[in-house]
């Protein structure tokens, strides 16, 4: 008896679904011109070029903005990356980046993701490198 479709059905049923991907649509100049549309879940940021950043941990689900602290997804890269993105830009002027923090925006609906490219985890939007805004 084949019981790999059961263990899969198991599976499934016990929350281990993996995690599905939310798409967001870019709407500040510079998501619209550097990264496009993205895909992001709690393993990778996909691009609209479909170049991908693997993430490595959820390293903190807070952080600060602006002096206040909000809930956030801050995650180490699995290796820090310099991706070439639409019409030949990259994230952060040619710095690898090595974290990836996102955040509600201030206007309902939006996202905020940043980039990082310091050595240690990054605890504040002070650090970034850039950020981009989706919805």
């Amino acid at each position: 008896m084949n019981r790999a479709p059961l263990v899969a059905l198991a599976f499934l049923f016990a929350g281990g679904a993996p995690a599905l991907a939310d798409d967001y649509a870019a709407i500040s100049g510079t998501a619209m011109a550097i990264t496009g549309d993205v895909s992001f879940d709690d393993f990778s940021l996909v691009f609209e070029n479909g170049e991908t950043l693997v993430f490595e941990d959820l390293v903190a689900d807070s952080f600060e903005v602006g002096g206040e602290t909000v809930g956030a997804s801050v995650f180490s890269l699995a290796e820090a990356a310099d991706p070439v993105l639409l019409n030949g830009n990259t994230l952060c002027g040619g710095e690898a980046v090595t974290y990836v923090g996102s955040w509600s925006g201030s206007m309902e609906g939006t996202t905020i993701i940043a980039f990082f490219s310091t050595q240690d985890e990054p605890s504040s939007d002070a650090e970034m490198c850039a950020s981009y805004t989706y919805e």
